[in-house]
């Protein structure tokens, strides 16, 4: 038993030991690199995206376009009126019958199988 809790301590003390010397070397690595001018040897978390100036061009294009759409004056009420008055689509008479008596019998088949099941 005494052999173990002297092995657990020496190890806990190689783990302390081993941590200041990375801290060490971490800080040596800051020192480094704001003798260099930045950290720009660090990875960058993400990456940035390379847009060709053709395309950043075309995106630009797009966004002033829809820009003007927006900015556009709205239209005569004559055009915005031919689309509100057309008629609205409404089932027959005989296409609503056919629906009710579809949901009737659903309705039927339900309660037959809850009053089966008490």
């Amino acid at each position: 038993m005494a052999n173990l809790n002297t092995a657990l301590e020496q190890l806990r003390e190689e783990r302390s030991r081993a941590q200041l010397q990375v801290e060490k070397l971490d800080q040596a690595i800051s020192v480094v690199e704001s003798l260099n001018g930045s950290a720009a040897s660090r990875k960058p978390t993400r990456t940035t995206r390379v847009v060709s100036a053709a395309s950043r061009r075309r995106m630009a294009r797009a966004q002033r376009a829809r820009w003007a759409k927006l900015r556009k004056p709205p239209q005569p009420a004559a055009s915005a009126n031919s689309s509100a008055s057309a008629p609205k689509k409404r089932l027959s008479l005989a296409a609503r019958r056919k629906i009710a008596a579809a949901q009737r019998a659903r309705w039927a088949k339900l309660k037959a199988q809850q009053k089966k099941a008490a």
